[in-house]
């Protein structure tokens, strides 16, 4: 089970219009809230640039609901609402919206790069081939691997590969309160072909499989949605925090990114295999010189 969403270009840059005078900041949008497209969710970054750690850069200005945005390419927006969580995350309406948005975004933003890496990247190298609907803000990376001929190998051995639209959200926002909290809310849309599909699977005894932990999130949250268990196709949203005492109803495996024990998704993990398991799988994986991040190599996580 894979996630198509495509990689947004969710990295603005700009400044923000305080008392007359002109704040440098950085959007990493979280994607639109609601249908209508007409507000979004973003995380707001103080000045300098992705050479530098997350937790590193300079603290944004705080905004005040109504302050004005200039963002890259001439774009702007307005603050419409600061979350109590943190003053770094908001809402904001942008300008102009609908196909004159998104060509603006494609035109002036950039995909969120990572300090680790030697050079910015393009957004072409934040996509995985079966990428779809433009919905996350950061590449659900765990995908990467899989190429149109691996996935064609796949497929004539039998394996179904299915899909779902997840809005991957950010690995870190620079506010350690609010990193405590991720991942946020996110969107997902689930074909009722994949349901019908897993529901095959699991009648012949079959695994389901997820490729990443955002497919983990959107499946398992999808199932909790009417408090029944049971996976239903359909748009929705989920807060559903995966840890060790999470019950999985759909999922039995999971190809992941090698994920570092201080990072969130490594809290999901342990819904899988016992913590000292994990501890042991990460020390010999660095030993051997495996690749952790987000272009990192990955792990086969099979309970039992």
């Amino acid at each position: 089970m894979v996630n198509d969403a495509a990689t947004l270009p969710a990295s603005l840059p700009g400044h923000a219009w305080i008392e007359g005078r002109a704040e440098a900041i950085e959007l990493r949008l979280l994607g639109p809230v609601g249908v209508d497209e007409d507000r979004w969710r973003a995380v707001v970054f103080g000045g300098g640039d992705w050479r530098e750690d997350t937790d590193e850069r300079p603290a944004p200005p705080r905004l005040e609901l109504g302050t004005n945005l200039v963002l890259a390419g001439g774009l702007g927006a307005r603050v419409l609402e600061r979350a109590s969580a943190s003053p770094r995350l908001i809402e904001l309406a942008f300008d102009r919206a609908g196909a004159s948005l998104y060509a603006a975004l494609y035109s002036a933003g950039r995909p969120i790069q990572y300090s680790h890496l030697e050079q910015p990247e393009e957004l072409w190298s934040f996509q995985t081939v079966f990428a779809g609907r433009p919905w996350a803000a950061e590449m659900p990376s765990a995908g990467r691997a899989l190429s149109a001929s691996l996935l064609g190998k796949l497929r004539a051995k039998g394996v179904l590969v299915e899909r779902l639209t997840h809005a991957a959200g950010l690995s870190a926002t620079g506010d350690p309160e609010l990193d405590a909290q991720l991942p946020l809310p996110e969107r997902y849309d689930i074909p009722a072909r994949t349901v019908a599909a897993i529901t095959a699977a699991r009648a012949r005894g079959a695994r389901i499989i997820a490729v990443g932990t955002t497919v983990v999130r959107a499946l398992e949250g999808a199932a909790l949605e009417h408090g029944d268990g049971v996976l239903r196709p359909g748009p929705g949203e989920t807060a559903l925090v995966v840890t060790a005492a999470t019950q999985l109803r759909v999922v039995d495996a999971l190809l992941t990114g090698m994920h570092a024990p201080s990072e969130s998704h490594y809290r999901l993990l342990r819904a899988f295999l016992p913590e000292a398991l994990l501890e042991r799988a990460w020390d010999a994986a660095l030993g051997a010189g495996y690749r952790s991040h987000e272009f990192g190599d990955l792990a086969l996580l099979v309970p039992g």
